[in-house]
């Protein structure tokens, strides 16, 4: 049967090496926990671009002034002041006003240059943080600490959805962002996340990333093709991982689901092809395997469990190693992490979904 095996075959090989992936993943994480930040902690300016209702902004921005660095400041950029919660505030934020759409860039896209140009001039480090996102008390010395290395030429981190209460689609959102957290990890990584970000300000000017946000360009993947096209890697920090606890329905869920893929497409497009070729063949060996399976083809069973089960160990694979970035989260990970293996066929097929339609999607970098 050539179109069960057409299908089976590569997603059973791209299931393996992804696991392979996320087994290198876990010794790195390790190994950069284990060894901590380094010491040489430069002046930096912590710029939070508050782009929608700033859910859970007060304790964000807390924990975001009661870092672990010796010398920064903290500014809120937001596009008018009624975007900002009231009494969602710390005593130590400088807050700008990125003001209406005037030209091509987004409403983040904005809000960031609003911060870099605010920024005190003594600061030689520019980190970006999300709106709404948890951070740990060492997150600026993690993303800080890679940047020490001539050849990196920014660092990232990345989130981790944390919901409480649990609910169907809050849990679901955690398991479907999961294999993005598996696309990070040792020597040169293919993206940035903008809401855990560093790069130093001499490089930001001098590669005229402020400029590709100006004409519109989606702040992460600027930031990606400028690192990369100047020959520097962009590095991953496990120690700048962010969490939230907040929750999503199914509406909300899909809807940006689209938009965060279609936003890929235009920052990251091979990346998006590469995902959409995986997705195909995953869900079309899960697919054929059931099929051949009702039509009674020897073999088509096993083929079934060892495709799903590759998926599961890679859910399990990543939940360990969140855990390990998240220790503050280790409670919700003892209660839910069975949910990142269990539930990690069913996301594959949503993945799928999300890719496709996000053709059709406008990304979230061209929002008004």
């Amino acid at each position: 049967m050539f179109w069960f095996w057409f299908f089976v075959g590569p997603a059973i090989v791209l299931a393996i090496f992804a696991l392979r992936g996320e087994r290198r993943r876990a010794r790195f994480v390790a190994e950069r926990l284990a060894a901590g930040p380094d010491a040489n902690f430069p002046p930096a300016s912590v710029i939070v671009p508050l782009d929608g209702a700033g859910d859970d902004l007060g304790e964000s921005l807390a924990a975001l002034s009661s870092l672990d660095y010796p010398d920064y400041e903290l500014i809120l950029a937001a596009r008018t002041a009624a975007d900002i919660p009231p009494r969602s505030l710390p005593r130590h934020v400088t807050v700008v006003l990125g003001g209406a759409r005037n030209g091509r860039a987004g409403n983040e896209a904005r809000n960031m240059l609003a911060g870099v140009r605010a920024a005190r001039k003594r600061s030689e480090i520019f980190a970006f943080a999300g709106a709404g996102w948890r951070v740990q008390p060492t997150w600026l010395r993690a993303l800080v600490s890679p940047l020490a290395d001539p050849d990196v030429g920014a660092s990232t981190g990345f989130r981790w959805y944390a919901p409480e209460p649990p609910d169907f689609w809050s849990l679901m959102r955690s398991v479907w962002n999961a294999p993005i957290a598996g696309l990070l990890g040792p020597g040169d990584n293919p993206l940035v996340w903008a809401g855990a970000m560093a790069i130093t300000k001499e490089r930001l000017f001098l590669l005229r990333i402020d400029e590709m946000w100006r004409r519109g360009a989606n702040p992460e993947g600027a930031v990606a093709r400028a690192i990369h096209g100047a020959g520097m890697q962009i590095a991953f920090a496990p120690g700048a991982v962010s969490a939230t606890t907040g929750r999503t329905g199914a509406r909300e869920f899909f809807g940006r689901a689209r938009r965060e893929m279609a936003a890929a497409g235009a920052g990251f497009p091979w990346l998006w092809w590469s995902a959409l070729v995986a997705h195909f063949f995953y869900c079309g060996g899960m697919a054929a395997a059931i099929t051949a399976a009702a039509r009674g083809y020897r073999g088509a069973e096993w083929a079934l469990v060892v495709q799903l089960g590759l998926g599961m160990l890679k859910g399990v694979n990543r939940a360990a190693i969140a855990k390990a970035e998240l220790p503050d989260r280790e409670a919700w990970f003892k209660r839910h992490a069975w949910v990142l293996a269990w539930w990690a066929p069913l996301t594959t097929w949503l993945w799928l979904w999300a890719l496709a339609s996000s053709v059709f999607t406008a990304s979230a970098g061209d929002e008004p």
